[in-house]
């Protein structure tokens, strides 16, 4: 009990800063739909950059995130040598990135379709260099279980991020004043700023962590790299298939789209805008990633995997819950969007699904993690890689950007069911899964009811019933596994309790 309670502390702690931070950036998501509408294309640029960029981090961070926390918690590691040995080895690797890509910088932005704005992808290069290297500082923080100050500066870059972009892409405008070569003759900001702007809170961010740069200087133990190494490389190979699962559609759409370059960007930005409403499951996932990982590998408790079952139980009971909220709320949340984008709403419920399962899919990989298999990882992870692939190739020219959302949903299922058979040969834990089908087959008809509210109801009393729906999963919650005693004043109306 008491571990679970540090685990929820912690999670709370980057849950909150997670969907502050979210809040703050979806912000950025009516300003951007607003300044460019979706047939201009622009959202879909933005959309087609970023997902080069989360396919990079994970490159050439290759594992090492998890690599640290394993290492760094054994007890025949010197934990101050793993995390400057660390630095070190990605801070290279970034380095390296860099140079080549300036060096190469014509051919690439040839490739990618932006030739004639080279420096959209000269930008993110250093940017995506600058937070490789300050993802292991991070990742320090959480270690040294820093969460209020990982948060403070997760936030403030955000804030900067949204409050610079703002200025530029609304004030300046407004009062008629352009900056050269960032406006176009009608005054409209050219896409390019989001990528600036970008670059520089990056740095800003980072300079902000010199106090744990510092440790680089600590040394570099060759035996230990190699150790690392051996480590991490399926890692690689897990993160990267993970990372194309959810980027590989947004990177494949340009090339696979029966239309015009100006019609695949115009419905990636469509795709791209709708899905920013469905990261609310993303958030959760990410938070409960920030605290679970190092509390994963540095628990000695005897009974981990009661803890493990347990913990799984509340991430898909607070996942279903937060599922029931975006789809009950979704005539408000729509408007997170401009309405030029509207007609791409019905990828949400498929790609929350998807990333419910890739939430559990983490959950459960700490099988091979914890065991010293990761490469179980890469065959789980390479598997709806493939399935994702192909789905996008054959049904993208058909079916535009729902084969994106319905080969994702496949992709992360078919991983989600192979780590868990597996995982129950190999590291053997108890899930509650009579309980667990309960509260999924509870949400399934309770999204039924509110699905057929929002298109039978007006947009008030269609929140009302969504409402009364969302509660009903709620009280089943407070009924069956909700440690209301646990929780102080309200917990003396309700006697004792065990979670």
């Amino acid at each position: 009990m008491a571990n679970l309670k540090t685990l929820f502390k912690d999670t709370a702690i980057y849950g909150i800063s997670s969907i502050a931070a979210r809040f703050i950036n979806y912000l950025l998501v009516p300003i951007e739909t607003y300044v460019w509408a979706a047939g201009g294309g622009e959202f879909g640029i933005i959309t087609n950059v970023y997902s080069y960029i989360g396919l990079l981090i994970v490159i050439l961070t290759f594992g090492m995130e998890t690599t640290f926390f394993r290492f760094a918690n054994k007890d025949d590691e010197n934990a101050q040598m793993v995390y400057s040995t660390a630095l070190r080895m990605v801070g290279a690797v970034a380095l390296v990135f860099a140079v080549l890509v300036f060096l190469f910088l014509d051919p690439i932005t040839s490739w990618m379709g932006y030739s004639e704005h080279k420096w959209y992808i000269g930008s993110m290069a250093l940017c995506v260099a600058i937070d490789v290297w300050s993802c292991i500082l991070f990742d320090y923080l959480r270690y040294k279980h820093q969460p209020l100050k990982f948060a403070a500066y997760k936030v403030f870059n955000i804030l900067l991020n949204v409050s610079t972009l703002s200025l530029l892409l609304l004030v300046l405008p407004h009062y008629d004043v352009r900056i050269p070569g960032l406006y176009n003759e009608a005054g409209v900001p050219d896409v390019g700023l989001v990528f600036y702007v970008n670059l520089f809170c990056s740095v800003v961010t980072t300079l902000l962590l010199f106090k744990e740069m510092k440790w680089v200087t600590y040394g570099f133990d060759r035996g230990l790299c190699r150790r690392m190494l051996s480590y991490t490389w399926p890692m690689l190979i897990l993160g990267l298939v993970g990372q194309l699962n959810q980027n590989a559609s947004a990177i494949l759409f340009p090339f696979f789209y029966d239309g015009s370059e100006q019609e695949a960007r115009a419905q990636l930005g469509i795709y791209g805008g709708c899905i920013k409403i469905a990261m609310i499951m993303v958030i959760i996932t990410q938070a409960f990633r920030f605290a679970y990982e190092p509390f994963v590998f540095g628990s000695k408790s005897a009974d981990k995997k009661e803890t493990y079952a347990n913990a799984m139980k509340y991430y898909i009971i607070f996942t279903l819950l937060a599922y029931l909220c975006v789809m009950g709320y979704m005539n408000v949340l729509r408007f997170l969007v401009d309405s030029s984008y509207w007609e791409g709403l019905s990828v949400i419920p498929i790609v929350m699904a998807a990333e419910l399962m890739f939430g559990i899919y983490f959950n459960l990989s700490f099988w091979y993690k914890l065991t010293d298999k990761t490469i179980w990882g890469a065959y789980f992870s390479g598997l709806g890689c493939l399935v994702l692939i192909l789905m996008d190739v054959l049904l993208i020219p058909k079916f535009s950007y729902m084969a994106c959302a319905w080969a994702g949903f496949a992709a992360y299922g078919i991983s989600m069911v192979a780590s868990y058979i597996f995982g129950q040969k190999y590291y053997p834990i108890n899930y509650p899964l009579k309980r667990i089908l309960a509260y999924a087959l509870l949400t399934v008809i309770l999204f039924v009811g509110i699905n057929e509210s929002n298109q039978r109801l007006p947009m008030i009393p269609a929140m009302l019933v969504n409402t009364l729906l969302i509660g009903v999963f709620v009280a089943y919650v407070v009924k069956k596994d909700f440690p209301l005693s646990s929780l102080p004043v309200v917990g003396k109306f309700f006697g004792k309790g065990k979670v």
